[in-house]
Order: C-alpha cells, then structure tokens, then sequence
C-alpha cells in the first residue's frame, strides 16, 4: 500500500476518484460523444505523453516563444540518435520534491530534469542521478512541494499595473478609512493636476451609491474621479463633473446610467457602466511610459504569486503597445494572451481593425488571440442581465450591451477571423445570450477549436449548464467571489433574493456535467493570488487567519470543488483555454519548464490554510523570474542601505 505522503511516493499515481476529477471533464464528454451533434468537437485538454521522443520540431509556433526554444536536439531520453547520453544530461535538477505533474493521470514524482527550458524528464529521486552531467545544476528542494506555474485566464494587469502607482482606497473598512486615504494622498501629491485610481468599495454606500458631496469635503480645488473595485462604477467630485460638462440635463448614454439627485436631477457623483466615459474623457490619459512601467511592475507581482501565463481581458492598443516594446528589448517575461476590444455600438469593421493590431503587436510571447465581449454589468447596481427581474425592482431586469442579432453576428465574424470569443457574463439571462451567440457562430463554420470561454457566471439557469459541455465552452471563474462576505449580505441578497444568491458560481455543478474550466482572478478587482482564490472554491468561506475567525456560512457547500479540481483549472485547464496546452499546463518531457515551488504541500495542510502557503520560486522557461527568499535579502539589504 503506498504512503500517504505523496512526496514518499516514486512517482505516486494518485487513485481517489476525488484527485481524479480534476481531469475528467474531458473522459467524461468522449464517454458521452453520441449525445452531442456530430458538428460539434468534444473539448480535449492534451496533456502530451511520457513516452514518446519528443524534439523541438514538436513545439509549434502557437506556443509562446523563449530564448531556449531553438534547439534542434531531441530532448527525450528514448531518442535513438548517436546523441541520446549527451541529451539525457539536463542542464538543471530539482530533486527531493512532492511533485504535482498535474498530468492526466494525477502522477507524483521526486525529481524533475530540464534542458534548454524544456522538462527533459520527471521521476524518482533515485532516477535523477542519471540526468547529471559535469555542467548540470543540482537543486535539493526539502520536500517542498511543485507544481505546474499557474494561468491567470481572465485578468487586467497592465491596467492594475498602472493603479498601483494611483490612489488606491482597497481594503479601506469604512468611509471614514477611505477619506483619510484620500486626503493623505492629496497631500502628498500636491501637484497632481487630476487624483485619480479607485478600487473602493460598493459596500461602503447605502445602495452602492456614492455621493460627489463625500469627496468635496477632502478635495475641492480638484477632480477626483475614482473607478469602482469591480470597474463598473466610478465615482467623482463636483470639480470633475463640471470639468466634464455633464448637467442635469445630460442623457443617460446607451448602457450606462448616471446616478442623479432625486430632487434636482443633478449627477449626484455615481457613473455607472457606459456613464463612466462621461468623465474619463476628459481626465488624463496614462502615458507611455506610465503604461510601460505599470506593466513591468505587475508581470513582478505576477510572479510573486507564481503566474507565468495570463489572458488580458480588455486590452486596448495602449496596453499592446507596453507588451511590444518589452518584447522588442526581449524583456517580457510573461507569456501574454490579449483579447482586443469589441463595441457593441460598432460594426463588423471592428473585425478588421482586430486584425490589424494583431499584426501590428503579435509576436514572441505576446499573441493577440481573443475578442473581448461584455454582455453585461454586475448584479450590485442592477445593470447585470437577468432573465427574472431584480427583487427590489420589480420591472427590471438590467441591461444587455448586445443585441441577440448583433451579439452572434459579430461573435461569427470575429470567429471565422480567427478570434477566440472572451466573454463577460454576469446574470443568467447574459450567460444564456453568449451561448446563444456561440451556438448562432457554431451553425455557421462548425467547430475552429477556438476554444470560447465565458467569464464570471454569477448566474446561470440550470437548463444552460449542459450546454458548456455541448458547446465546448470553458467556464472561467473567479472563484475568490464564491463566498458570503458583506458585500453579498448587504448588496446581493437584497436584489436577487436568498435562493439566487445561494445558486451562485455553480462551479461543481459545471464541473460535474464535464465542464473545463480554467481560472482568472479579474484583478484589481480582487486578489491576484490564485491560492486565494483556491481555497475559497474548496471552502466556499472567506480567508482568515484564523478558521474560527469566519463565522460566516458558506455559500452552497455543494458547489464547492475538491483541491485537484481547483488546481487544474489554474494549470492545464488554463493553458487549453489559452491554447498553450501541448506545451504547458502539466509537467511532462517536452513540455515548457514553468513552474512553481512552494514552501508547504497544499495536500498537507487545511483546506482553510491554503491561502497562507507561499510561493518561493516561479520559473519561465527554465529560469527562475521570482525567488522569494533573494527578494527578502535584497529588500532587507535596500533598507539596511537607507
């Protein structure tokens, strides 16, 4: 019988049915492959295979690129050539690990060999031995569990970038917390033409409705304009009102609202949605250099949390344009998937506009591959779109940005160029329209294994949760929401009621229907640390330090997912969503050397516990861009300095 510490097992294959879930999605649709229309491909996440040999010829162009990518030696230890005992000598050894392939099988391992950025091979702590030559790096890892680097599938980092250098009023407990935020920013920038940033809380206002009068008290010689943490509000002084010319008399813009004074008419201080434009319009844009700086600034935080691969979820030409210029200095060291903007005022030109910024800025480990579609808002201010009204209104049902026409013309177009479709869906009635528009695409060209994924999914109507699985449709999920905190207690539940709110982010549900689903944290909306996110999809609680801290109740315990399923959506769930499957995602011979080392095996410690796990090395591409340990020295050093 096997040990029950997984880092005693040589080369462990891990047998629960629980662990095994994590990968069964796809089993589970071939299995069931005479239920489907024959015109559509069942989703298969490839996880490579240990047995083949495996050759640089192998690593198609679709995978991001690296400066150890250009070997043409075979990297397997069958290879037959006259060369096979030089290639079996790996440049790098980390041995003495809990190794957590997450390969198809759910395999252990002790050791892990890598050449030229690639994963040469993996297996016993006996077995390294064999990979060391006279030039080969041995690193002892104490037992220290690894894992494959994770995949951040829907994330704004170039934008969060930039708000670090902002006024940031996150974490603030109360508004009192949040003024003194802003008056000591105020102070300290005393030059600042415009205070700008965000990431407040809708919770901290009666009906999520700020009021301009609030910052007025702190600021009133200048604008303040300050975006919501969820980025669907925006809130702002009377100085940024009036510089933006908007007046009692100003009409609400299609898909936005803006929030007046019940008596006047007057915008009380709160844009929501499109109404946001209304002011930054008029509000500096970030530079270049601000863009590029933020940029690099966020790929290090990335890497702290252990992230080397991420889906930008809105990237305008200023975004593309950071990412190219590090690729062109060969210094983005992050592999980058963006999806371009769409409008849902435009026209299928946009199309062809998508196409020109693809070859203008795709290239190295930048591919610009997707097509952003917001369908809707978010529940909190009622713009999310419902198929059932709000409980407080009665009348309302939010607000669909497309049209059902529209939506599945232009998801067709962007699809037969060539884009995958990345969509923002909150409420039911928004999931229900992105399927549709799937679908509407699907009778057009069949299936292009473009792979769509939709975003979020608060809400979904039960009749709709087979169709993920039908359509080949990944569900990417912050998962970090899926918990009672206060902003569900005193937002959520007031509009959408007890029973709604309970059905939210059916993530088993999916799961279990065979479902593949990747993970994204939505940051800066909330944490960028997947861990974080993990434990909430295996708790369905909020963090704390303490467990007996969280009196909270969890939200809808049968939609919690075990840590293998969790895992997976953020490691080869993530990399077939962002096509880099067939070279990342898992760690097996061939594949890219990303990964991560922690310092406590997330199976060896509570399910509450794993947020406090950190991570102590990421690698990309066979080099190490984070060591926690070296920037501790280094900050230690900067302050002993000073």
């Amino acid at each position: 019988m096997p040990s029950a510490n997984p880092k005693r097992n040589i080369c462990m294959f891990v047998s629960t049915a629980s662990r095994f879930r994590a990968f069964s999605a796809s089993l589970f649709a071939l299995a069931s492959l005479s239920m489907l229309p024959a015109a559509i491909a069942v989703p298969f996440v490839h996880t490579g295979s240990s047995e083949a040999s495996v050759t640089a010829d192998d690593f198609s162009s679709s995978s991001s690129s690296s400066s150890s990518s250009n070997s043409n030696n075979a990297l397997s230890a069958h290879s037959g050539s006259k060369d096979a005992a030089a290639n079996k000598q790996a440049d790098l050894v980390l041995k003495n690990g809990a190794i957590c392939t997450m390969d198809a099988t759910g395999r252990w391992c002790e050791a892990i060999a890598i050449k030229e950025g690639r994963i040469l091979s993996v297996g016993s702590h006996k077995q390294s031995s064999d990979w060391v030559g006279a030039t080969t790096k041995v690193i002892d890892l104490h037992g220290r569990m690894v894992l494959p680097s994770f995949h951040d599938t829907h994330v704004h980092l170039a934008e969060g970038g930039v708000e670090l250098g902002q006024l940031s009023l996150e974490g603030c407990a109360n508004l009192a917390d949040a003024m003194k935020r802003l008056k000591d920013y105020s102070e300290r920038n005393p030059d600042l033409k415009w205070i700008l940033g965000g990431n407040w809380s809708l919770t901290l206002f009666p009906n999520a409705n700020p009021k301009k009068e609030t910052l007025d008290e702190i600021v009133k010689d200048r604008p303040v304009f300050l975006i919501s943490n969820d980025g669907h509000s925006a809130w702002a002084n009377s100085k940024a009102i009036q510089l933006s010319g908007v007046t009692a008399k100003t009409a609400d813009p299609p898909l936005g609202r803006i929030e007046r004074d019940a008596m006047t008419g007057e915008p009380s201080g709160a844009f929501r949605e499109a109404a946001i434009d209304l002011i930054r319009r008029k509000s500096p844009r970030v530079s270049e250099a601000q863009m590029l700086e933020g940029t690099k600034n966020a790929i290090k935080y990335a890497h702290s949390f252990g992230i080397t691969h991420v889906t930008e979820a809105n990237a305008g030409e200023d975004i593309l344009k950071a990412y190219k210029t590090l690729v062109d200095k060969g210094a983005l060291n992050l592999k980058v998937r963006a999806a371009v903007e769409t409008d849902p005022q435009g026209n299928e030109k946009q199309v062809n506009r998508a196409l020109w910024l693809r070859k203008k800025y795709e290239g190295g480990r930048l591919r610009v591959g997707e097509a952003k579609f917001f369908a809707d808002g978010v529940v909190e201010t009622h713009t999310a779109s419902l198929l059932t009204p709000y409980l407080d209104k009665k009348e309302e049902t939010g607000i669909s940005n497309w049209t059902d026409e529209k939506f599945a013309k232009l998801a067709t177009a962007f699809e037969k160029a060539g884009f995958q479709i990345h969509i923002h869906a909150i409420g039911d009635r928004a999931v229900r329209q992105a399927l549709n528009s799937i679908e509407a695409a699907r009778k057009v060209h069949g299936d292009l294994d473009l792979r769509p994924h939709i975003a979020h999914l608060q809400l979904i109507d039960k009749a709709d949760i087979p169709r993920f699985r039908q359509l080949g449709v990944t569900a990417t999920f912050q998962a970090l929401w899926a918990y009672r905190d206060v902003f569900v207690k005193d937002l959520t539940v007031p509009v959408l009621g007890e029973e709604r709110t309970n059905s939210m982010y059916p993530i088993n549900s999916l799961l279990r229907h065979g479902t593949v689903l990747s993970a994204g944290s939505d940051w800066t909306v909330s944490s960028l640390n997947p861990l974080d996110a993990i434990e909430v999809a295996v708790t369905r609680k909020g963090l704390a330090d303490k467990p007996e801290d969280n009196k909270d109740e969890p939200l809808n315990l049968d939609e919690r997912v075990n840590l293998m399923d969790f895992l997976a959506a953020y490691t080869i769930g993530g990399a077939y969503s962002d096509h880099s499957d067939k070279v990342s995602g898992s760690l097996e011979p061939g594949k890219a050397a990303d990964l991560i080392v922690l310092d406590k095996n997330l199976f060896e410690v509570p399910n509450t516990d794993i947020h406090k796990v950190k991570v102590m090395q990421t690698m990309l591409d066979g080099v190490f861009v984070y060591d926690r340990e070296m920037e501790s020295n280094a900050s230690k050093t900067n302050a002993d300095g000073k």
